[in-house]
């Protein structure tokens, strides 16, 4: 059973920066698509971030590009977002996602996903 669990979540305030990490239990964790997304209360769920699983292209949503950056490091099964310049509309439950072939700005995309880890950002 694939396990993902983020952590790196918590309280900052504007401006700041959070890096965030996620872990993922699959042996063949290079094999597969990683994706970061975003739901704020209220609100659908956001595609943030996507790293590819062989080029490692990433990709972003159109309201981080700039100031977040995804990675990976495939000898540790761990996904990463790090988070800079961050405003409170930033403030959301951040999901790490794993897919197979091309990333995917849909969730529904995605077949595995974390539990999530809060992100709040202060004025």
């Amino acid at each position: 059973q694939v396990q993902l669990v983020e952590s790196g979540g918590g309280l900052v305030q504007a401006g700041g920066s959070l890096t965030l990490s996620c872990v993922a239990s699959m042996r063949t964790f290079s094999s597969y698509t990683m994706g970061w997304f975003r739901q704020a209360p209220g609100k659908e769920r956001e595609f943030v971030a996507g790293i590819s699983r062989f080029t490692m292209s990433t990709y972003y949503g159109d309201s981080v590009k700039g100031r977040f950056t995804i990675s990976r490091d495939n000898a540790k099964n761990t996904v990463y977002l790090r988070m800079n310049s961050l405003k409170p509309e930033d403030t959301a439950v951040y999901y790490c996602a794993a897919k197979g072939d091309r990333v995917s700005v849909q969730s529904s995309a995605y077949n595995f996903w974390g539990q999530g880890t809060q992100v709040t950002v202060s004025s």
